[in-house]
C-alpha cells in the first residue's frame, strides 16, 4: 500500500495548482517531473542561507527510503520570484530576524490559498520574527500546536511523541505548531527541536548518526503530509 500511495507523488509533483491564479497568469506554464525544495530567502538579517545540505540530503533520503520521485537539488527562492509559485513546498530556516512587505505577505498568503506549504524550522533566535511576520498573512488565524496524534507524525515513519529533539536549545520541549486553512495544514513551525540541522552533512554539527537518521525520517514525514494533503 506504501508503494501505490507514494508512486503517485510523482503525479502530484507535474501538478501545477497556481497555473491559474493571477500571479502566473502572464507567465507560461512549467512542468516538472521531480519534486523539489525551495529554501527561502527573506530580508531582515536572518541567516536564511545555513546549512545548504540539509534540503539535498532530505531529498535523498526519502529518495531512497520512502519512494518518492525527487530533485535532489538546492535551490532557493524568493516570495517575489516569478518562480516562486512553481515549489510545491518551501523550507525556510535560520536564526534572526525575518521581515515580510506588504507584497510578500500578500503573494505569500496566496501561495498557501492555492495548494503551497510552508515549513520553517526554528534554528534558534527565529521564534519571535517568525511569529510576527506570519501573523501578517494570515491575521485571521491561529497559529496551534499539533497533537501527537496528528497524522503528520505517523504518516510514513511512526512519532509517537511528536516532534523529535534534534538539537538542545533553552532545555524545553520540542514542539510542532501549524495554521490551517479551509482545513488544509499549510505551515508548519518547528521550535526547540531543529530538525534540520539533523539534515546536514555529518560534519555540519557532529550529531550522533541516530539523531541524523531521526531528524531525516522525520522530515520525509513532512514531506509526505505536504504532497498527498
Amino acid at each position: 500500500m506504501k508503494k501505490i500511495i507514494l508512486g503517485a507523488l510523482c503525479v502530484l509533483s507535474q501538478w501545477d495548482p497556481f497555473g491559474s491564479g493571477s500571479f502566473l497568469h502572464a507567465q507560461p506554464k512549467r512542468i516538472e517531473s521531480q519534486f523539489r525544495i525551495a529554501r527561502l530567502k527573506y530580508a531582515g538579517g536572518g541567516d536564511w542561507y545555513n546549512d545548504p545540505s540539509a534540503e539535498v540530503n532530505l531529498l535523498k533520503f526519502a529518495q531512497q527510503s520512502a519512494g518518492i520521485d525527487v530533485d535532489p537539488q538546492y535551490e532557493f527562492t524568493e516570495i517575489s520570484d516569478d518562480k516562486f509559485f512553481s515549489y510545491p513546498f518551501v523550507f525556510m530556516t535560520g536564526h534572526g530576524n525575518i521581515n515580510f512587505s506588504d507584497y510578500e505577505v500578500r503573494r505569500l498568503r496566496s501561495y498557501l490559498e492555492r495548494g503551497g506549504f510552508l515549513y520553517a524550522d526554528d534554528d534558534y533566535g527565529m521564534d519571535k520574527p517568525f511569529h510576527r511576520e506570519i501573523k501578517k498573512v494570515f491575521p485571521e488565524e491561529q497559529i496551534v500546536e499539533l497533537p501527537f496524534a496528528y497524522g503528520l507524525y505517523h504518516c510514513v515513519f511512526d512519532f509517537p511523541n511528536g516532534v523529535p529533539k534534534t538539537h538542545e536549545h533553552d532545555g524545553k520541549p520540542p514542539q510542532g505548531f501549524g495554521i490551517f486553512h479551509k482545513g488544509r495544514l499549510v505551515v508548519y513551525y518547528t521550535y526547540e527541536s531543529n530538525p534540520s540541522d539533523g539534515w546536514a552533512d555529518p560534519e555540519a554539527h557532529k550529531d550522533p548518526d541516530e539523531k541524523r537518521q531521526e531528524a531525516l525520517r522525520f522530515g520525509t514525514n513532512i514531506l509526505f503530509w505536504a504532497l498527498t494533503r
